[in-house]
Order: C-alpha cells, then sequence, then structure tokens
C-alpha cells in the first residue's frame, strides 16, 4: 500500500510514472510555475508544509500578504491573497465554505450535476416502486397488523417478510445507484474546484475504471458497521437467551451503546474513502488506510461536518417527500386521514405520487452528499498536506504560496 499521499485527478496517468515512461523529476519549491495545462497535474501533493495548517471546524482567511503572524493558524509564515478558481477558495474550508461549495457545483455545473442526479435517482426510483408494488401487494399489510392486538404468527411472518424482501431489494438497488452518483459527481466536483467544467460523458470515461473498487468499498463499508453493532449486542442476546432475563437486559443495552459508538466511530473513520478511491486511484483497503490517516487527529471534526451534511440532506428530503406523500395519499382515495396516521395503503397511484416525490428529492440530495465528502477530503489534505499549492498551479495560478520578498519564510 502506498501511503504517500497523490491525487491523480482524472485523466490523468498513476502518480509514480510520468507520460513518457520515465520516473517523475523532485522539484524544490522554487521553481518556476509550468504554464497552465488542460489537464489537472497528476501529483497534486508533492509539496508538503512543515506543519498542520488550521485544526479545527474552520480556518480563517489569511492576513494580509507582508504581515507576519496576520495569519492565526499559520503563525509567522507569510501567506499570498487566496485564490479562488472554482467553487471553493484554496485555503482551509469552514464548514460553511464546504456546504457552499456543494451548492455551488450544482449551480455552477447544474447540467451536469442534475443530470447524473436525476437519471440515477429515476433508475433508483422506478426499482424501489416496482419491488414496493409488487412484494407489498400480495404480503399482509403491517400498519392493519399493528391495529390488530392478537396477530396469528403466519400472518405476522408473511408481512415481515415480505418488508425484508422489498427492504432488501430497495437496499440493492440504492448502493448500486449511489455507487454511480457518487463516482461521476466526484469527478465533476474534482474539475469545478479548479474552474473547469466535465460532461456527463467525461465524468463516465473517469470513474468507470473504479466502479467496481467502489461499489467493493459501498457494500463492505455497511458490512463493518453492522459486525460492530452485533459484537455489541451478540453477549447480552446469548445471555437472554439463556434465561437469565435481568443480566441480559442489561447487558443488552449496554452491547448496543456500545456497538452504536463503534459503527459511528467506524463510519466516521472511513468516509473520505470513497474519495480517495475515485480520485487517488487506490484499491478498497487502500482507501480505507488513507481515510484514516486523514481523519486521524480530526475525528471530532469530520464528524460534526458529515453529521451536519446528514442533517440538511435529511430536511430537505422530507421538505421535498411530504407533500408527495400527501398528494398520493389523497389521490389514492385514503383521505388525509391516512397521512395523519402513518398509515397509508400501498396502492400503485399512492406509490407512484411517493416514487415522483423520491425522485426529486434524490435529485437534490445526491449532490449534497457527494459534494460534501469530497470537499471535506480535499479540505483534510489541504490542511495536511498544502494540496492548495498543488491546485493553484493546476489552474494556472502563478506565484501562489510564494513568501513575498520583504518577509521571506522563517529558516530560510
Amino acid at each position: 500500500m502506498n501511503d504517500s499521499p497523490g491525487w491523480v485527478p482524472p485523466g490523468s496517468p498513476p502518480p509514480d510514472r510520468s507520460p513518457d515512461g520515465e520516473e517523475p523529476a523532485k522539484g524544490s519549491g522554487s521553481a518556476p510555475s509550468p504554464p497552465p495545462t488542460s489537464d489537472p497535474p497528476r501529483n497534486w501533493s508533492a509539496q508538503q508544509p512543515p506543519a498542520q495548517r488550521g485544526p479545527g471546524w474552520g480556518a480563517p482567511p489569511p492576513g494580509p500578504p507582508g504581515r507576519p503572524g496576520g495569519d492565526q493558524w499559520g503563525g509567522y509564515w507569510n501567506q499570498p491573497p487566496v485564490a479562488k478558481p472554482g467553487i471553493i477558495p484554496l485555503r482551509p474550508l469552514g464548514v460553511g465554505e464546504i456546504l457552499d461549495g456543494a451548492v455551488s457545483t450544482m449551480r455552477a455545473h447544474w447540467r451536469t450535476v442534475l443530470g447524473i442526479s436525476l437519471a440515477v435517482a429515476v433508475v433508483v426510483q422506478c426499482a424501489a416502486t416496482i419491488a414496493n408494488g409488487l412484494w407489498l401487494s400480495e404480503a399482509s399489510d403491517l400498519n392493519a397488523l399493528a391495529r390488530d392486538p392478537q396477530p396469528s404468527p403466519d400472518e405476522l411472518m408473511d408481512a415481515m417478510t415480505g418488508s425484508l424482501q422489498v427492504s432488501g431489494v430497495r437496499a440493492l438497488v440504492e448502493t448500486l445507484g449511489t455507487v454511480f452518483a457518487t463516482a461521476l459527481l466526484t469527478v465533476v466536483i474534482s474539475r469545478a474546484v479548479l474552474g473547469r467544467g466535465v460532461s456527463v460523458g467525461d465524468a463516465w470515461r473517469e470513474s468507470r475504471p473504479q466502479l467496481l473498487r467502489l461499489l467493493g468499498l459501498l457494500f463492505l463499508l455497511p458490512l463493518l458497521v453492522a459486525l460492530a453493532m452485533f459484537a455489541g449486542t451478540a453477549p447480552g442476546g446469548v445471555i437472554l437467551a439463556a434465561g437469565l432475563r435481568p443480566l441480559g437486559i442489561a447487558l443488552l443495552l449496554v452491547g448496543m451503546l456500545a456497538g452504536l459508538v463503534a459503527a459511528v466511530w467506524i463510519w466516521v473513520r472511513f468516509s473520505l474513502a470513497a474519495p480517495a478511491l475515485m480520485l487517488e486511484k487506490q484499491g478498497v483497503i487502500s482507501a480505507m488506510r488513507r481515510s484514516a490517516k486523514l481523519v486521524r487527529g480530526s475525528w471530532w471534526r469530520v464528524f460534526g461536518v458529515q453529521l451536519l451534511a446528514t442533517i440538511l440532506v435529511v430536511i430537505v428530503a422530507s421538505v421535498i417527500q411530504m407533500p408527495a406523500t400527501l398528494i398520493g395519499t389523497v389521490v389514492s382515495g385514503q383521505g388525509v386521514s391516512a397521512f395523519a396516521e402513518a398509515a397509508p395503503t400501498m396502492s400503485w397511484s399512492y406509490l407512484i405520487a411517493v416514487g415522483i416525490g423520491a425522485v426529486i428529492a434524490s435529485t437534490v440530495t445526491f449532490p449534497i452528499r457527494a459534494g460534501v465528502t469530497a470537499l471535506l477530503y480535499l479540505d483534510m489534505r489541504i490542511r495536511r498536506e498544502a494540496l492548495d499549492l498543488e491546485l493553484a498551479r493546476a489552474a494556472g495560478i502563478s506565484g501562489y504560496g510564494e513568501p513575498t520578498s520583504d518577509h521571506p519564510t522563517p529558516g530560510s
């Protein structure tokens, strides 16, 4: 596994070889900046800073150039004016800038972003709607069972079997849809940072070689989370099955809490693996190790940003989905009372109306999810590996990151 930082942007050869097969030369930080090129550089992290810049929830903009100590996070490092070739400024990002960058990508490249999201959302929701209509129309109604004080074992088993089948199909289809959306949108965002656009076809060609690896990653991470939950609850379940009810319940509750904490820790630790896999062209395990390395020391910050993005996505999806659910309930002839009781009948008219709302919600939330994760990955690399210097060179900004002559870098 190659732990050395290296973002291989879309359309570039692997970082360890140059296009003509020779080893890349190790240049000094004082080398003149190359002219702007149409493709991003092969290695976006060749220059390492002497220290991490700006831990915490966000970093303020650097102080005026030529004024030592103007940046409270950079100490006496002399910073040039912040460049912004694309959707984000090339410096450590605040939480608001990460969220704004995800939304700015949708505005600046709306044809590509919304085209990808809409296509994936339509395919995913069509499969989910068909699964709901076929399985749940033949299975016992769970809401009816909830109103029945004494359902028979057969009725309960039929209802649970139908619900699990639908959940399994939905999870499979949504996972596949998330793979495609994440892969293509990550490519779009990596170009948008440099102020460059990309078509759907270009995004597909760049992301296609990594799709199987990304699919493996998105199956492996939920598996690790489920194993953490199972490991926490297994001892209490065993003792409870043995007949020691008070002790079993106590251990089960403690185990559920411990399993939940472990699951959240795993989710945050490997939350940057997807953009690392796509943009550094790494394997599944290497991408997970890369994510763990970037998150180390900043776990709470990554957790906070991801949690905030999740809450935002849930709110947006709920605002869009609620009117569609109400319309579906009325169109299916069940009345507003069924909507208020949250017990609608799974008719085709209801499922289609809800599916349309889900398509609109997914079209909006897919870019937010992918954008926040990709930009958070960028932010961590800017803070730890001075990726902003390579981004500025890739965007054709000459002289970015060089100290002024009046106040040279300490130690020079």
